[in-house]
């Protein structure tokens, strides 16, 4: 994967980037040009021990609920170990914020104060000799600003990647450990070293032929690591080939003289490094395959084929589908593709291959998958046309074990009567093939031409009875709560669960600011508070009308620019990875990690409700101050872990 623009963020081609921009009470970055940095470092000689990168550069640790900003200064001193807790199955972060002091850079160096080499190691467990894998479980990204904000993930090299940091700027690497189902509960300790190195003119073939054979020498001693431990006869051989390998004359070049691994380009003057060190419990839960909450997401299918100018139903647009959809869920997420028609008609649909071929049945079966949407119509329509296509679609689907992960999400937000017609009709049609069919229903008011009670909120509570037996699903937006928790209950009391009835909610533009939401420039903890507030309210699924939205582009490098109308961010959780780069991976935001934190912190809730009660779960909720209310949670992190600390005590085997 080809990241070689990832350092120069002031160059990305993102709207509000080069020019600063506001946002929910951010203010404009600071320029490179700031008076507060300005001192260039003289050099007496190249005696890389002279001085430390610590003289150069603020280093701390942050956690994943902040939003570190281009003007944010070192809080504290850095911290001798980061300490992390997480589950099997299940993905922690943390932030690691750079602060250049000086400038140490060379002439030609741009306006940049200086490069930082930073050097990842694997998370061991000395107890047992398990590893989490540099580039495999621990992976680091770097936080670039969307309209002067932190929210893109841009991912970066590893074990080794440099850095170029600008005066007067905090740059944030944003570093994820992923822990596979299997790994074995332990403590698992690693390192992450900062060090200040100023490079010679005319080099860069040279290190970059070096930076090769370092990464060589690097994958050979992990590969050592790893069958070191191993007592069988042909596995002590490839030990004692692998480490006369190591030692050879060839890589000597990377031990110094107290035998300590050096990693320093030859032609770069280098300093004592920073040391980040990095402790994560593993414990025996481990986080459900399967979401216990069914999150829905939809993906316009439209802004994928504009910008990578694609033929609607062409083998190129297959693979671009297929390539979202599975890049979506590992956030826990359960992808469905959109298109909009008049009146708010939506088409949706989880797999744009027919229902009976192979890849629906892998797509539908796929136990990361919660829930998937079957269209009302084919999404690629044939010589065929759509005759029959409804019917012959359910009757394959309905014969299948993942039928009950099905629903149809026929209409978006209807609001009169005949668009309530609409729905009712089409929900007719699906439930005279399959009665035991799930339509799910967005809604925020009942028809608008004819009240179903005195105030817009006694017609919002009589949708379901109005509906009844046309929709399965009955999914509301939060904004029509406000800060009335007490109306969750009035809703959910108008339910029919033993006839398969569900309440789920939404957000969409609303709620605003200080309610959850995923907007651009809110609080971490707001972002993370979204699935908070579901868990509490007690829904039991979520939709979000779309992750990809932004304004139309036919360029894959083109700014993104979000959609007129709409709060900074909405309707947008990741980026395509050209804006960036040369890769073609999307790029995730801060807000869709802090989505996947949510829906962990919810299945740490579920497990401790289902030991001691869903009131013992609501108490710990609020009691350790994470989430009282839509207005009332943590802004700090520390609750967080005081939170998943005591779920972890009360519930570890």
């Amino acid at each position: 994967m080809d990241h070689a623009n990832q350092n120069n963020v002031y160059a990305l081609p993102v709207e509000g980037v080069g020019g600063g921009g506001t946002s929910y009470g951010f203010e404009s970055s600071t320029t490179a040009t700031s008076s507060s940095s300005s001192t260039k470092l003289k050099f007496g000689n190249n005696n890389s021990n002279n001085n430390s990168t610590s003289d150069l550069v603020h280093v701390w640790t942050m956690p994943s609920t902040a939003n570190v900003t281009y003007q944010d200064m070192m809080p504290r001193q850095l911290d001798q170990q980061t300490n992390l807790l997480a589950a099997r199955n299940e993905r922690e972060s943390l932030q690691l914020a750079l602060r250049p002091k000086l400038s140490w850079g060379t002439a030609d160096s741009n306006g940049s104060a200086g490069i930082v080499q930073l050097h990842f190691t694997d998370l061991l467990c000395s107890a047992s000799g398990h590893r989490l894998l540099v580039g495999q479980s621990l992976r680091a990204r770097r936080v670039v600003p969307i309209l002067g904000v932190p929210d893109a993930l841009v991912p970066i090299n590893l074990p080794l990647a440099q850095i170029c940091l600008f005066p007067g700027q905090t740059s944030a690497i944003w570093v994820s450990i992923d822990v596979p189902s299997m790994q074995p509960p332990g403590v698992y300790e690693g390192e992450l070293t900062v060090t200040a190195i100023k490079k010679d003119i005319d080099s860069s073939a040279q290190s970059s032929s070096r930076a090769e054979k370092y990464q060589l020498f690097d994958e050979l001693r992990n590969c050592l690591q790893l069958v070191e431990p191993v007592e069988e006869e042909r596995m002590k051989s490839a030990t004692t080939s692998l480490r006369r390998a190591l030692v050879s004359p060839f890589f000597s070049e990377f031990f110094s003289d107290n035998g300590s691994v050096d990693m320093m380009d030859e032609d770069a003057i280098s300093y004592l490094p920073v040391r980040v060190k990095i402790s994560l419990t593993v414990w025996d839960f481990i986080i459900p395959v399967t979401p216990s909450l069914p999150a829905v997401f939809g993906i316009s299918d439209t802004v994928i084929e504009d910008r990578f100018g694609l033929e609607h139903g062409s083998n190129e647009w297959y693979e671009a589908l297929d390539q979202h959809f599975n890049w979506l869920l590992q956030y826990r997420i359960s992808p469905y593709f959109c298109r909009w028609a008049q009146g708010m008609r939506v088409l949706t649909y989880t797999c744009p291959w027919p229902v009976d071929h192979p890849k629906s049945h892998e797509y539908f079966s796929n136990p990361r998958l919660a829930a998937y949407a079957v269209p009302y119509a084919p999404p690629v329509t044939g010589n065929d046309g759509a005759k029959d296509y409804l019917q012959k679609a359910v009757n394959v689907l309905k014969t299948k074990a993942h039928w009950k992960k099905a629903y149809f999400y026929l209409w978006d937000e209807p609001l009169n009567m005949e668009q309530y017609d609409n729905v009712r009709t089409m929900a007719t049609e699906i439930h005279a093939y399959a009665p035991d069919a799930r339509v799910l229903t967005t809604y925020y008011c009942g028809p608008s031409d004819s009240p179903l009670a005195p105030t817009p909120f006694e017609a919002f509570v009589k949708v379901p009875k109005f509906l009844r037996p046309h929709t399965q699903i009955y999914c509301t937006s939060e904004w029509v709560l406000g800060n009335r928790e007490d109306l969750a209950k009035e809703i959910i009391a108008e339910l029919q669960p033993e006839n398969g009835e569900e309440w789920w909610t939404y957000v969409c533009m609303g709620p605003s600011d200080p309610h959850p939401n995923w907007h651009l420039g809110m609080r971490g903890t707001q972002h993370r508070a979204v699935m908070w507030r579901v868990w509490k309210e007690g829904g039991t699924g979520f939709l979000y009308w779309g992750a990809n939205c932004y304004e139309k582009a036919t360029i894959p490098s083109e700014e993104i620019r979000f959609r007129h109308g709409l709060p900074p961010g909405d309707g947008v959780l990741y980026y395509p990875g050209e804006v960036f780069s040369s890769s073609h991976e999307p790029v995730a935001s801060l807000r869709l990690e802090r989505l996947l934190s949510g829906l962990q912190d919810i299945e740490y809730l579920r497990l401790y409700a289902s030991k001691y009660g869903r009131d013992e779960g609501l108490s710990l909720l609020e009691r350790t101050g994470v989430y009282q209310g839509p207005e009332r949670y943590t802004v700090e992190h520390m609750p967080i872990d005081m939170m998943r600390g005591e779920i972890y005590k009360s519930c570890q085997a």
